[in-house]
């Protein structure tokens, strides 16, 4: 399984950097042709635009916005309002099923982004299940919920550039549950909690006269994002692709292995997997990232993010008051106040972080469980 992630990474080479800050990338995206050449094509060309973006520190999120220009088939892409200006085919080539595309990448990344203001925001991934587990019979995939889960949180840490995973739990979700979805966050110390649910592994036969039989197997899940302080659901989605399942109907496939990611199908699941990530950095970059006060001891207070998390010495912090009440329903409700006190980062360590106030004779007011939101000083 440690060797997954490195399925998704192509070769890539800066090769030229322009005094105005823009640098253009030479790189070389790949794409097994699945459904059809021009789909693969497309597929290709995202890949190398993402490895120059995640490479040069551009805003992945916003990957999504060049989808659809990408499907044309042209040499030259110009683009405005992106920190992606150009992208021009050098080279193409087809080898044993996939496309390789060479490109030249013009890119302006912009210091405005927010995963660049904002600190990471921890999540926790939740076991994925198969809904239909007859279904998982083929190739005797039982375990590929699991271990989809690992390769998830594999890639919020390496590639992600709004999140910091704290891991998988083997503790199955309930939505309906909010109290225990916020029990298990704080436990894991998670804001988020990622859960999903394998929808469909159905395959179909295409029987051939002349040479052996192709199989197609559907791919589809349903995503959900949990808050973990109020134990709401907050984000939902679904995805569903179908790529050629290569392997015989009566083998039993490992889906920890390599030969399974590498794949037509394994491909397959594994961009599903990447665009999952890049819709949820377009969907939470930008919201507020609240550490929480863990601890106080004299005008020394600590938070639960660290140097991972991209706090830094010298940050200075607003606090808010957190507390809760029951509403006219009955029900309770969590509520935050902002209030003038502010902190600043004094020391740095990987996981948390020890903060002075900035107003000694407010200490007082202070109380574990209140958080803060980082200052953007100019």
């Amino acid at each position: 399984m440690k060797n997954i992630l490195l399925l998704l990474t192509s070769i890539l080479t800066m090769s030229y950097a322009l005094p105005s800050k823009a640098e253009w990338f030479e790189v070389t995206g790949s794409a097994s042709v699945l459904t059809s050449k021009s789909a693969a094509r497309s597929h290709a060309l995202e890949d190398a635009a993402y490895q120059a973006m995640l490479f040069s520190g551009a805003d992945i999120s916003r990957l999504k916005d060049l989808k659809t220009f990408l499907e044309n088939d042209e040499k030259h892409y110009q683009f405005s309002g992106s920190e992606i200006r150009s992208i021009e085919v050098i080279k193409e080539k087809k080898k044993n099923g996939k496309i390789y595309i060479t490109t030249r990448i013009d890119i302006y990344p912009s210091a405005n982004s927010c995963h660049i203001g904002q600190y990471k925001k921890t999540f926790m991934t939740s076991e994925i299940t198969i809904d239909s587990p007859q279904q998982a019979v083929m190739g005797k995939v039982y375990q590929l919920g699991e271990d989809l889960s690992t390769v998830f949180s594999r890639q919020l840490d390496k590639e992600s550039q709004s999140f910091v995973s704290v891991g998988n739990s083997h503790i199955r979700i309930d939505k309906r549950q909010p109290d225990v979805v916020k029990m298990i966050a704080d436990d894991h110390g998670a804001q988020y909690i990622f859960s999903g649910n394998i929808t469909d592994l159905s395959a179909t036969v295409e029987q051939n006269l002349l040479k052996k039989d192709t199989i197609n197997r559907q791919f589809a899940i349903e995503v959900a994002v949990l808050d973990g302080k109020t134990g709401q659901t907050v984000y939902n989605n679904n995805y569903r692709e179908v790529a050629q399942w290569d392997f015989p109907k009566t083998s039993e496939v490992d889906t920890q292995s390599a030969r399974f990611w590498t794949s037509a199908f394994g491909e397959m699941v594994l961009r599903v997997n990447r665009d999952m990530m890049l819709d949820l950095e377009n969907q939470f970059a930008c919201k507020m990232t609240l550490p929480q006060i863990v601890s106080i001891n004299n005008n020394r207070l600590s938070m639960d993010l660290g140097r991972i998390h991209g706090v830094k010495k010298g940050d200075k912090l607003e606090l808010w008051h957190t507390g809760s009440f029951i509403d006219q329903n009955g029900l309770p409700r969590n509520k935050v106040s902002k209030t003038e006190i502010t902190l600043t980062v004094a020391r740095v360590y990987e996981q948390n972080a020890e903060l002075t106030i900035d107003q000694p004779q407010l200490l007082n007011s202070i109380q574990i469980g209140d958080v803060m939101h980082k200052v953007d000083i100019k």
